[in-house]
């Protein structure tokens, strides 16, 4: 028996168990995230009073991205999202690279994530409660990914409770004023541009439903659904926790706030809730946290397949179905990240990183034909060039950590193709 097992080869190939329900949960997931309880101030800071256009704007370039991601997933239903489409499209180089930046940036993302659980649930204890997170979701996608969607609608259904009582509370406190929402003389065009940037990220989930592109039923139908209702219900929320916020702090009062949402309800009248939004908080990040490690573990399985990463992370489980090997190797990363380094204030290449990924998938979606469902051809060309505009529009250093980070990407890649025409 013992023989038999060994000369079985190990699967590589997912197993299609999620329906629209479930994969629109997963992009929920990762975008009705802790960015909503944090990004409004920085893009605050930013845009001034211009930050409802920042948030516009990010709508509009994440529509495009969402779009064009979902046409590229329908026709490549395979693991690893842009990193196959720009493959396939593009050429090796350009998949890669989107693949690299993916999963390097998100990686950093994750641990990052892990932080701000610990940070909400034990403040003192931020590092030992960022592992144990860790650990307990790596362990829960390892079980299977129906058991992370299931995790993620009881998540997403108190992560959205909690914002619409803040809305509520918000709106219809004395404190509200509609004149807080007019533009003001404060508002710059690079402003706006920081601050959409900012808010870009809050609306990137959308990323993990085609990075699940393997695990979904009739991929055709399912993705492209999926991505349109995730982002619409993402794109309301957004909007009126926006508005509702504004209303109560005015844009002043958001730019300096530490904790918007918290703040938002103390300022309402309604300070009993401020427990309940440090939950839901906590709670959010553990949702974007659980649908990071799903997208970084099925781009690092893809990259993997291809023999860009350790050819040892292409396996599947034979029970759970899932790239167990990628999914553990993540995790493990993350968790000792999570312990030993504070990467909350330092991950701006990430941003950067995942603009430079969608700006490859509007380029893929450009060369689609008719025939293979290209989206409006206006579509990627706002997409794309949108990507780069708020990419170079973020902090210098971001820039400059995101380009960094590319540079040694197209390093390694290079030497591995030097390395391999040398053994030829």
């Amino acid at each position: 028996m013992a023989s038999k097992a060994a000369a079985e080869p190990v699967p590589d190939e997912l197993s299609r168990r999620l329906g629209v329900a479930d994969a629109v949960l997963v992009g929920l997931g990762a975008m009705i995230g802790a960015g909503i309880f944090a990004a409004l101030a920085p893009a605050a800071r930013a845009a001034g009073s211009g930050l409802l256009i920042g948030l516009g704007a990010a709508a509009v370039v994440a529509y495009c991205n969402a779009t064009s991601s979902a046409r590229l997933a329908a026709r490549y239903p395979a693991s690893g999202g842009t990193y196959v489409y720009g493959r396939m499209r593009l050429g090796d180089f350009w998949g890669y690279l989107a693949g690299w930046a993916f999963v390097v940036g998100k990686t950093a993302s994750c641990a990052a994530m892990a932080l701000t659980v610990g940070a909400y649930v034990w403040p003192g204890g931020a590092h030992a409660v960022a592992v144990a997170a860790v650990v307990a979701l790596t362990a829960l996608n390892y079980a299977g990914v129906h058991r992370s969607a299931l995790a993620t609608r009881v998540i997403v259904a108190v992560v959205l409770a909690v914002l619409a009582a803040v809305a509520v509370a918000a709106l219809t406190a004395d404190a509200a004023e509609v004149d807080r929402l007019r533009v003001g003389a404060d508002m710059t065009v690079r402003g706006v541009l920081q601050a959409a940037g900012l808010l870009f990220f809050a609306f990137a989930g959308y990323a993990r439903i085609a990075t699940l592109g393997e695990e979904v039923r009739d991929p055709a139908r399912t993705i492209p659904r999926a991505i349109g209702v995730a982002l619409g219900i993402t794109l309301v929320v957004y909007a009126v926790v926006a508005v509702a916020v504004v209303m109560v702090l005015g844009p002043e009062g958001l730019a300096g706030a530490t904790a918007p949402l918290t703040d938002a309800v103390r300022v309402a009248g309604a300070g009993w809730l401020v427990p309940v939004v440090r939950v839901g908080a906590a709670l959010a990040a553990l949702g974007s946290l659980l649908a990071l490690i799903l997208g970084v573990s099925r781009t690092a399985f893809a990259m993997a397949r291809d023999r860009h990463l350790p050819h040892l992370l292409a396996a599947v489980h034979p029970r759970f179905a899932v790239p167990h090997h990628a999914e553990v190797a993540v995790g493990v990363i993350v968790a000792v990240l999570a312990a030993t380094v504070d990467l909350r204030g330092a991950i701006g290449f990430s941003s950067f990183g995942v603009l430079v990924y969608y700006a490859i998938a509007n380029a893929s979606a450009w060369t689609l034909s008719a025939a293979e469902g290209r989206p409006p051809r206006l579509v990627p060309v706002v997409g794309f060039a949108g990507c780069l505009l708020l990419a170079f529009a973020l902090p210098v250093a971001a820039v400059a950590g995101g380009g960094a980070v590319l540079a040694a990407g197209a390093g390694v890649y290079a030497a591995r193709r030097s390395w391999g025409a040398r053994r030829r």
